[in-house]
């Protein structure tokens, strides 16, 4: 198969299993409480990442040249996955994806002042259509003459926003440490966090249930090991504007597991998100570093 062609194959299957993961996290926010998910989201996914790299690599790369920022970076993780996770229990699950996809955007903003990056005016048009889209989803009252969206639509939003640190600080470790050791770092801190709430929240899953934690881990495992593999087949200015694919699942999940169909203003508001993240993309000659 052209490697190319297997690269974006890999990111469609990464992305629909991310969608999976959030749906059946959704639907466990009915019997358990976030933090109870999140912990097995991160230690699941923990140790099927250790038992494959030791498989695979006969070793475990654990040694960081900067443990501090690995930390932080694993801790915004669980931060970013907690908000979204909490936003899952108010609010449609393409609803919350939608307003999720400004992370892109915010991490723009941040590569231009964090990291001095140069974006060019095309780039910028595209960011700002983006939050267009994303006030959209909010729907202010002077806008929109409805009442507004519900308050944990703004949970989503925040966790863009950390989400878009997360990935400075991976940029950033990615001339300190080999990737295998950051993808390895990458749930430790998080699990030992969400471990610590454990006492406060704890309910005793039964046979199914542990089934369906171990699951959440390895579907979010799996869907990272997935694009990984896709960015080393395939450009990231072909795979980048694939990621919004991953809104078509939430919306097809919504309605087929919890009938949430979307109405208008969420999909215009999804629509433009979209448009505005490929504009980004496919306009990555514009910007100089």
């Amino acid at each position: 198969m052209n490697s190319v062609l297997a690269g974006v194959l890999l990111q469609l299957l990464a992305l629909a299993l991310f969608v999976a993961m959030d749906t059946l996290l959704k639907l466990m926010t009915l019997s358990f409480a976030v933090p109870q998910l999140v912990w097995a989201r991160f230690l699941f996914s923990f140790i099927a990442v250790t038992i494959a790299m030791r498989l695979i690599m006969g070793s475990l790369p654990w040694r960081s040249r900067a443990p501090g920022l690995q930390t932080i970076r694993s801790l915004l993780l669980a931060a970013c996955n907690f908000m979204f996770s909490s936003a899952l229990v108010h609010i449609p699950l393409a609803d919350a994806t939608g307003v999720g996809f400004a992370s892109p955007l915010f991490t723009l903003v941040l590569a231009a002042v964090w990291l001095g990056e140069r974006i060019g005016p095309l780039r910028w048009f595209g960011m700002g259509l983006g939050f267009a889209g994303v006030v959209i989803l909010l729907r202010p009252p002077f806008l929109f003459a409805e009442a507004p969206a519900h308050w944990a639509m703004l949970l989503p939003l925040g966790a863009a926003a950390l989400f878009a640190v997360y990935q400075i600080l991976t940029r950033k470790l990615a001339a300190r440490d080999d990737p295998s050791t950051t993808i390895l770092h990458t749930s430790f801190a998080a699990t030992l966090l969400t471990s610590a709430s454990l006492p406060l929240v704890w309910i005793w899953p039964s046979g199914l249930d542990w089934a369906a934690l171990v699951l959440l881990g390895l579907l979010g495992g799996a869907s990272h090991g997935l694009l990984v593999l896709a960015f080393t087949r395939a450009p990231s200015s072909l795979l980048a504007p694939l990621s919004y694919t991953q809104m078509i699942w939430a919306v097809v999940a919504g309605v087929l597991v919890f009938g949430d169909a979307p109405d208008g203003i969420t999909l215009l508001g999804m629509g433009v998100i979209a448009l505005s993240g490929v504009l980004v993309a496919v306009s990555g000659k514009d910007t100089k570093t």
